[in-house]
């Protein structure tokens, strides 16, 4: 089966206290020249079927209505690792 990966990430636009949090903390744990972070969230998916476009189609849609919150978030990405990755 293959295995699609959707990342979802704030809008730019919005704040991102938890990302603001670990970019606070790198440095006291030595971990320098950090700029700024964004959390986001990644989902792991496995198809019954093909990746092909329709089936990539059907998954941005859901993932645009139920994966994201589309009023705060972004589907940036869908990545297909392929057969059993």
């Amino acid at each position: 089966m293959p295995r699609v990966v959707v990342h979802v990430m704030p809008k730019p636009e919005i704040l991102d206290p938890q990302g603001k949090a670990v970019a606070a903390a790198l440095p006291r744990l030595g971990f320098e020249g950090i700029a700024s972070v964004r959390q986001g969230k990644r989902f792991e998916l496995e198809l019954e079927g093909p990746a092909d476009e329709a089936a990539i189609a059907r998954l941005r849609e859901a993932a645009e209505t139920l994966l994201s919150n589309p009023v705060i978030e972004d589907v940036v990405d869908i990545e297909v690792l392929g057969e059993g990755a």
